[in-house]
């Protein structure tokens, strides 16, 4: 006697299933670049603050807490553009947000490039912000809602090789040929007006994405969610499908009540508390040791007597740990799990602040710890980019995320003025110091979420 198996009955498994089947195709790897390009000119954007900061010290005559006051302008703000993509996307969807915040970045950096004084320039920044924290929210749900439980991790942390590895790395390298090409007073004007025109591109070269399946799902809407599966499984992003194989049982699903829309409350609820605590904490640290490094470094490298050109090219080779971090981070998220990739990242990461600050004496050792320093923060990022959305069911997983990727920004914004200040006035080695003792507060918070390697994401709350 033949048994016959049931179908899986709850949206999840459904869906899972679905995604375990069908494993990568075509229409993955165009969603994959469609979101990389736009992390890519991101993460460019994020550095530019810092590239210029020589050059606006010496023509404006502002020190380092001027320069920290632009990135807490841009950062402050991509935490509100977060929190806003957040609470959007769970009632309007992930797709609509990603032109819209594409664009509102491209007016920021216009205007950065033609800002007559300083006030405005701070402006110009918190606008570039709101656009910069959409993007990456955005992104880093749409990922992790298209992929398989095998290849979310990898997918989601591809996210980092483009931004915090590829655009962090080539990002003083973009300062060097348009410091180059732009000679004069307004060199910083051409950095920040430059990056507009690959901004509108990505815009239209989106047009393809769809929306995500656990989206539509969660909405009720399972005939479009099984479309896009569809397309996922023929590799087919547009154009007329061949056939549509039913993915979802839509009568089981559909059966019973509506259910309730949750409030945002939620994520600070039950079981969903000590996840959004923990991890908040964890990406205040990590952040804050980033942007510090991002924001200050070239500035401790011209003080110091390089020029700003010798300076770009030891922070892109710093840089590269970036890039080494965001790929490792990628691909052991297949198999290991997060705390402990986490907690790894962490220690090494101590390493490398006390090393920079009270070790490093000659060129080579600031390289090899700046590098190092880099690699460990990009790989907790990485993690914390791919775990936190692992935590949270779909009708909340936007705006749980938001609100982690938001707190980050806040204090990514904010620490700079902080490590700008202990390093006027106390130096280098106690500004590391205080950047080491950030890594200790992430590795002890990273151990209080669930363990989700390997699991399926949760669709019902």
């Amino acid at each position: 006697m033949t048994s016959v198996l049931e179908p899986p009955k709850t949206l999840s498994s459904q869906i899972e299933s679905a995604y375990s089947r069908i494993g990568l195709s075509g229409a993955h790897l165009g969603i994959i670049a469609m979101i990389l390009l736009g992390a890519f000119f991101d993460a460019i954007e994020q550095n530019t603050v810092g590239i210029a900061g020589p050059l606006l010290k010496a023509d404006w005559g502002i020190g380092a807490t001027e320069i920290g006051l632009l990135n807490t302008a841009t950062f402050t703000a991509v935490a509100l553009g977060r929190l806003f993509a957040g609470f959007m996307m769970d009632r309007i969807g992930r797709r609509k947000l990603l032109g819209l915040n594409l664009l509102v970045f491209s007016a920021g950096s216009l205007l950065c490039a033609l800002a007559p004084d300083y006030g405005v320039l701070v402006f110009a920044r918190f606008l570039v912000g709101l656009g910069l924290g959409g993007e990456i929210a955005t992104a880093v749900i749409m990922m992790s809602e298209f992929f398989s439980a095998k290849h979310r991790g990898t997918a989601v942390g591809l996210i980092n090789v483009a931004a915090a590895g590829l655009g962090n790395m080539l990002a003083p390298l973009v300062g060097v040929l348009v410091f180059a090409v732009f000679t004069g007073q307004d060199q910083w004007r051409y950095l920040f007006g430059i990056l507009i025109v690959p901004a509108l591109l990505v815009v239209v070269y989106r047009r393809a994405l769809p929306e995500t399946p656990r989206y539509l799902a969660s909405q009720g809407r399972f005939a479009e969610a099984n479309t896009v599966i569809n397309r996922l499984a023929q590799g087919k992003l547009t154009g007329k499908l061949s056939f549509e194989e039913s993915y979802l049982d839509a009568g089981s699903l559909a059966t019973g009540p509506a259910a309730p829309r949750v409030s945002w409350t939620a994520v600070f609820r039950g079981r969903y508390l000590r996840t959004t605590v923990s991890l908040g904490v964890a990406v205040t640290m990590s952040y804050a040791a980033q942007i510090s490094m991002l924001t200050l470094i070239p500035v401790i490298l011209t003080d110091r007597g390089f020029s700003i050109t010798s300076a770009l090219w030891y922070t892109l080779i710093m840089q590269s740990g970036s890039l080494l971090g965001a790929i490792v981070a990628a691909f052991i998220a297949r198999n290991l799990p997060r705390k402990a990739v986490m907690s790894v990242a962490a220690v090494l990461g101590l390493a490398a602040a006390l090393g920079f600050g009270f070790v490093a004496t000659s060129i080579p050792l600031v390289l090899v710890f700046g590098a190092l320093f880099n690699f460990s923060v990009i790989v907790l990022n990485t993690t914390i980019w791919l775990f936190a959305p692992e935590q949270y069911p779909t009708r909340i997983r936007g705006l749980g995320t938001s609100i982690i990727l938001a707190i980050g920004s806040l204090s990514g914004g904010l620490f700079p003025l902080i490590a700008g200040a202990v390093l006027e006035n106390q130096g280098v080695g106690a500004m590391f110091a205080v950047l080491a003792t950030l890594f200790v507060l992430c590795g002890i918070a990273v151990q209080f979420p669930r363990e989700t390697v390997g699991r399926p994401m949760v669709e019902e709350v």
